[in-house]
């Protein structure tokens, strides 16, 4: 069963997606109007998935996104972005912040259900159309956790991983780009995310931009 906390001041919105979210795996554990409260039942309950809004009275979604990933106790729990806009740098933010991607918040159904199983699942949502404007609009920014010292680490392998992987491939995709097996690419990603101090494969992608590994255009 995957477990969610829906933060959003709004209350038709959490309602909303409590009763987008009411498939037989999902169970919504617990509703936050703020980004206290959010923080206060990501410690209570122990969700698989926070979906967060970002802006709310108080602490905002982003500095909720940043407590809840900077806490060792709950390494387990991804957070998603919800917004409203889909280049809103704020969203970069929030992955800065360790949020594992984010959901427009006109998703149609079936895309916010499949978004929050992958999550939970250890994946990214870092959707082509929207995602990869977004990054590279605000990749080059300062800030940069990744150094090149840290690339050097990597080897030729997982350095073509890592280019999938920004690319927004699947375990699957990767494995049959290099004639390997999902498995065998998951292990690639583990590795590349020990080694560069990355959370998921939200902040591989980040990393990726940040350190020129790959650079703004380089999908288009």
């Amino acid at each position: 069963m995957i477990r969610v906390v829906v933060a959003d001041d709004q209350v038709l919105a959490r309602a909303g997606l409590r009763a987008i979210l009411d498939e037989p795996d999902i169970e919504v554990v617990g509703e936050a109007g703020t980004g206290d409260e959010a923080v206060a039942l990501a410690v209570a309950c122990r969700p698989d998935v926070v979906l967060m809004d970002i802006r709310m009275p108080g602490l905002d979604g982003l500095a909720a996104t940043g407590r809840i990933t900077a806490d060792p106790a709950l390494d387990a729990v991804r957070v998603v972005v919800l917004t409203t806009y889909d280049l809103d740098e704020y969203v970069y933010a929030a992955l800065r912040a360790g949020a594992s991607g984010f959901l427009l918040k006109d998703a149609g159904h079936a895309e916010l259900v499949a978004g929050v199983r992958a999550a939970a699942d250890g994946g990214a949502l870092l959707a082509p159309s929207v995602t990869r404007r977004l990054i590279e609009e605000f990749a080059a920014r300062p800030q940069r956790q990744v150094t090149d010292g840290d690339l050097d680490r990597l080897t030729d392998r997982e350095h073509e991983v890592l280019l999938l992987v920004a690319a927004g491939f699947s375990n699957h995709e990767i494995g049959d780009r290099l004639a390997m097996s999902p498995a065998t690419a998951k292990t690639h990603v583990t590795r590349i995310q020990h080694k560069l101090g990355a959370r998921d494969r939200a902040q591989l992608v980040v990393a990726a931009y940040e350190t020129g590994v790959v650079r703004p255009g380089w999908l288009a």
